[in-house]
């Protein structure tokens, strides 16, 4: 059985991604909304110039693609960082779990859909660090606020992850198993509690061989397949793969001699799993619910930034922020990519009823990359740490 048309159909999505990473460059968009709008151009309901059999494997795409994310937000809950950033974790924190407070109280006011908005509440936590981090070298912006927004989009979507991962949990049991409380909280707990126990104990078989080879080809072997084994068991398990994927990445980044090598490895072949998972993710995306969802999409757009802004404020407070840093924090984290999308696509692969998911979160998501490093720009600028605008106070002698 001959697979031409599948390699042409990769090498399709290699080069697209190439050439939507150099016009996004130029048009200062992010190549992520490029591929999804491609996509979705590509896909039965637009100019359907790509068959539509080509989703068929997009379910193993996506656990391939947030195995590896997965595993790579693990290395941003190293405890030698953590322990020098304080007001980081204070504020990322904050900013997290106000959100998706927000974020719920808000969607559930308006679907009265528990399960729907848990997940939304969860999926809004995700940020952009790409972008965020672009309008700081790009404005050369230093001071105390950009060092605070640096360190806080390092970790958030490690938070988020987690966050979602409960959530998903229990929204899946409340979608009408008849379960009682009791036996939700006894299987969130366990699902929970197995991803993490299941990454511990395959992390620390791999923290121990980092280093212990020779570096190259056989590190990226040792990386990869820690990593894809990890997802496999936790699936046959039942218990949440990016979960188990995110402990195994923390275990590595905590416990290995040479912990940076095998993250090092997998961002060397995450590319082309990004690049297919975004491009079959506005593939498949079904247009004819967009136009359902004009309410819930604003009323979200409008929750998600309250939810960032009173988080940054409040977590400012709780980390005795000086008030720059309060007003202003949050409102710098609202870019959102690809972090979102693939929970998206996560709980719609789990909760195939909530349709309207997947399409809310995509449109949502290229709003914030679009609106989002504006403001973040702005809100640097009128900080004064923009360009020569911040200058370090001197040593007192």
């Amino acid at each position: 059985m001959s697979h031409a048309m599948d390699l042409l159909f990769i090498g399709g999505i290699m080069l697209l991604a190439l050439g939507a990473h150099t016009i996004g460059q130029r048009l200062h968009v992010p190549r992520v909304t490029l591929l999804l709008m491609l996509g979705a151009l590509a896909g039965p309901q637009l100019l359907d110039i790509v068959p539509a059999r080509a989703s068929e494997n997009f379910g193993l795409v996506t656990e391939l693609t947030l195995a590896i994310v997965g595993f790579l937000l693990g290395e941003r809950m190293s405890f030698r960082d953590l322990r020098q950033g304080r007001q980081a974790i204070i504020i990322s924190l904050s900013v997290t779990l106000v959100t998706a407070l927000v974020i719920f109280l808000a969607t559930w006011a308006v679907t009265h859909n528990l399960p729907a908005s848990l997940l939304l509440a969860a999926i809004a936590t995700a940020t952009d660090p790409a972008a965020t981090l672009d309008v700081i070298k790009e404005t050369e912006a230093r001071g105390p606020l950009t060092r605070v927004v640096a360190q806080v989009v390092a970790i958030d979507d490690a938070w988020g992850a987690i966050l979602f991962s409960i959530l998903l949990v229990f929204a899946e049991l409340l979608a009408g198993n008849g379960a009682t409380v009791a036996e939700t909280m006894v299987h969130g707990v366990t699902e929970v509690a197995g991803a993490l126990i299941l990454g511990v104990l395959l992390g620390m078989p791999m923290a121990w061989m980092t280093g212990r080879l020779k570096p190259g080809e056989p590190m990226l072997l040792e990386s990869a397949g820690f990593v894809f084994l990890a997802a496999g068991i936790a699936g046959a398990l039942e218990v949440s793969y990016l979960l188990t994927c995110m402990a195994l990445g923390v275990t590595v980044a905590n416990a290995a001699r040479h912990h940076i090598r095998p993250f090092r490895s997998i961002e060397g072949i995450a590319e082309p799993f990004l690049a297919m998972f975004f491009f079959l993710a506005g593939f498949g995306l079904d247009w004819s619910v967009l136009p359902t969802l004009g309410l819930l999409g604003a009323v979200y757009i409008g929750a998600r930034i309250a939810g960032r802004i009173l988080g940054g404020y409040t977590g400012g407070l709780l980390a005795g922020s000086e008030p720059e840093i309060r007003l202003r924090n949050g409102a710098c984290l609202l870019p959102q990519a690809g972090v979102a999308m693939g929970l998206a696509l996560v709980a719609t692969d789990r909760m195939p009823e909530l349709t309207y998911l997947l399409p809310l979160v995509i449109g949502t998501t290229v709003l914030f990359e679009v609106l989002g490093p504006p403001v973040t720009m702005h809100n640097l600028r009128r900080a004064g740490e923009t360009g020569k605008g911040y200058q370090e106070e001197p040593d007192a002698d």
